[in-house]
């Protein structure tokens, strides 16, 4: 004990300040280490790497680093390659990096050109709209078929009168196919459905006969 003590004793004011300091900002990087460790760890074996000041960065920024290297792992591993910096700025532009990272996935092994920008910028756009860019994807791929009038709707029929004032009682299936250029502004579910209606209220109620609706439906 002796031997430890005078050393210390024998140390000026200064010395003995700079010697806590150097504790401090070795107690500060072995707590980041720990910290950050498993996250770096699994994105290096997952050949996806994302450097330790990226990592301190994304905490500074209150962005969620494990969601950031799980986004960045994924796209990796499809064979994509996005940067953690954009990642990250999607994360604070309030994007959705997961199904945005998803729908660039989809895209890439349905040879539909998609780009991590113009993805970007279709996931903001629809942003609570009910509509989403990897929806978007999937309906270019496969066509959604829309049930008329929708099965929570409460209603089994669309209804229409004939001129001859009989009752037709109608449903309709409609296939959409998505268009990334113009998915943006393009309708809703809903609103396909109320227009959908809409003309098969109009036809039935212009038809002369009952009959020749049944002829033509």
């Amino acid at each position: 004990m002796t031997t430890f003590i005078l050393p210390l004793a024998a140390l000026g004011g200064w010395q003995l300040g700079a010697a806590a300091i150097l504790a401090l900002l070795i107690l500060v990087l072995v707590l980041v280490i720990a910290t950050f460790f498993m996250t770096w760890l699994r994105a290096k074996l997952s050949g996806a790497t994302v450097g330790f000041p990226t990592l301190i960065a994304m905490r500074l920024r209150r962005v969620p680093a494990s969601l950031i290297v799980d986004a960045r792992i994924t796209a990796v591993k499809a064979g994509i390659e996005v940067s953690a910096n954009d990642l990250e700025a999607h994360y604070l532009a309030e994007g959705n990096v997961i199904q945005t990272v998803q729908s660039i996935i989809a895209a890439d092994k349905a040879n539909i050109g998609l780009d991590w920008q113009r993805a970007c910028a279709i996931d903001l756009a629809t942003k609570g709209t009910g509509k989403s860019v990897l929806e978007a994807v999937r309906t270019s791929i496969n066509p959604k078929v829309i049930e008329c009038p929708a099965a929570d709707s409460g209603r089994a029929t669309i209804d229409g009168v004939a001129k001859d004032g009989i009752q037709v009682k109608a449903r309709a299936r409609v296939t959409v196919r998505s268009n990334l250029d113009n998915y943006v502004g393009s309708a809703l579910e809903e609103t396909i459905i109320a227009r959908v209606g809409e003309g098969i209220v109009t036809t039935i109620g212009s038809a002369d006969s009952y009959k020749s609706v049944l002829e033509s439906p």
